[in-house]
């Protein structure tokens, strides 16, 4: 019987050790999404990609901009290890001018608290992007 208790301890504190270092990973194909010279009034959706590259679930717990004008929208649930999922970010491009934003994500990764950017430049009425380049 004092082997029995042995082995069930052995065997708790390897599983409560295993617990304890199990840890998601959040890695992200790209941090910077850039929207180049983009017209007014277009799509404004993009994505950032990315994959649990830890060893337990990776909880998305809150996406947040750095102003109204960017709409950023989490995972709907868990992402398993070793799976991918996006973060869609969907910026207003009735706004004419440089984007430069932030989108803060928050999750249960390893980096809990991780910074994406967007950028890029959303042109007047009657300037085309070949025009834009041209001068």
């Amino acid at each position: 019987m004092n082997i029995m208790k042995k082995i069930v301890i052995v065997a708790l504190v390897s599983l409560v050790s295993f617990a304890v270092n199990a840890q998601a990973k959040i890695s992200f194909k790209a941090e910077t999404v850039d929207y180049g010279q983009i017209a007014k009034g277009s799509d404004g959706v993009r994505v950032f990609e990315f994959t649990n590259t830890g060893d337990s679930e990776l909880v998305v717990s809150d996406v947040k901009s750095s102003c109204g004008c960017t709409v950023p929208k989490k995972p709907d649930g868990p992402v398993a290890p070793g799976e991918s999922s996006t973060i869609e970010v969907k910026y207003d491009t009735n706004r004419v001018g440089p984007i430069r934003k932030t989108v803060t994500v928050y999750s249960n990764a390893d980096e809990p608290i991780k910074a994406l950017k967007i950028k890029g430049e959303v042109l007047a009425d009657g300037k085309s992007v070949l025009e834009k380049t041209n001068q």
